[in-house]
């Protein structure tokens, strides 16, 4: 059963999250919006006027980031522990994509092989570690329309501040590889409006972003087309992947104007030119992804460390952190300090 005091939250989160959402379908000023449904409900977390404890939801945390000036960066986190290292160097909020997770989880290619509970599951690890907002990838929906529907409720249920929903067919694969092939233009809206119901029947929030790679498998035509159905149909925030060059982002940024452009960032030889967040944020981008990023540096970090102790070499400590800074990264000082406020006080003999 429900307290008072933590329905009315839950019921201020829906109630701001929803305003807001609508705000962005119609091209409104969001934030204003925020400002004035806080004013109403009590004023933000922290403030003079509010009336109860509440926390903001992830989505709501998003909507709010989409709304400020501004490009914003955010790395593909593959497990709890690089979500919580993101949260430490102050970004305001993360991705999980398919490949990291497939990658820590099973040592598996992203090419449909993790399945719909494994990515639930992962994405529960990170959400629980941070608490700043954490995009998880939707991939196809793992199937039909229920399927999708589904899909978009348990990552809702899960802490997701926002899903990612691709067009590709099954089995899906990787961004920036060869072979991929999409659905239909009809089927692929079809799948954003289920997510869009699914997120209304849910009495939750999520930020949808769709996604179309028909750019690599039909033409650059074809996606702004798609991407602007998307929009039509709900989305939040479009992407196309894999755009070759500045030109094809600058026509990607002036379709829908008003919906927020998400754009990724491949250092290792995707197609996508590799791009400043600073020349991006000219062109009209609003998010901006890393995907392999973490995981590239840590598989080569460890190769680096595992080949020196093949060789009888200790790794240089240099490369390593000091003992106090794992402690400190890995929760040990906060686990300590909680554990002493419940210690039970030695009695005198």
């Amino acid at each position: 059963m429900v307290a008072c005091g933590g329905f009315l939250g839950w019921r201020k989160q829906i109630l701001v999250s929803g305003s807001l959402r609508k705000q962005f379908q119609t091209g409104g000023r969001a934030l204003d919006l925020l400002k004035h449904q806080e004013t109403a409900l009590g004023g933000r977390p922290g403030s003079a006027g509010q009336k109860e404890p509440w926390s903001e939801s992830s989505a709501v945390a998003m909507r709010r980031l989409l709304a400020s000036p501004g490009i914003h960066r955010g790395p593909a986190c593959y497990d709890a522990l690089s979500a919580k290292l993101a949260e430490k160097m102050d970004f305001r909020f993360v991705f999980m994509n398919g490949c990291g997770a497939a990658a820590s989880r099973l040592a598996l290619p992203d090419t449909g092989l993790i399945s719909y509970g494994e990515m639930v599951a992962q994405g529960q690890h990170l959400t629980a570690a941070v608490s700043i907002p954490v995009i998880g990838d939707g991939e196809t929906g793992y199937g039909s329309i229920p399927n999708v529907k589904r899909t978009v409720s348990g990552y809702i249920h899960s802490g997701f501040a926002g899903i990612v929903l691709e067009d590709q067919s099954s089995p899906n694969a990787c961004g920036h590889t060869k072979g991929r092939k999409v659905i239909s233009r009809e089927d692929a809206v079809l799948r954003i409006k289920a997510a869009v119901d699914a997120r209304e029947e849910s009495l939750g929030d999520l930020v949808i972003v769709g996604r179309t790679d028909a750019r690599q498998s039909v033409s650059l035509d074809e996606a702004l087309w798609r991407v602007q159905d998307f929009a039509s149909a709900g989305a939040d925030v479009l992407f196309i992947d894999a755009l070759a060059n500045k030109s094809e982002m600058q026509s990607f940024c002036k379709v829908a104007p008003g919906v927020p452009k998400m754009v990724n960032i491949l250092e290792g030889g995707g197609i996508t030119p590799l791009t400043s967040a600073y020349m991006l944020e000219e062109i009209g981008f609003k998010l901006v992804c890393y995907p392999l990023t973490l995981i590239g540096v840590s598989i080569r970090a460890m190769q680096i460390a595992l080949h020196e102790i093949k060789h009888g070499r200790i790794p240089l400590s240099v490369d390593l952190p000091t003992d106090d800074v794992l402690k400190d990264i890995l929760g040990f000082n906060e686990y300590l300090e909680e554990e002493q406020r419940y210690m039970v006080p030695l009695s005198s003999p």
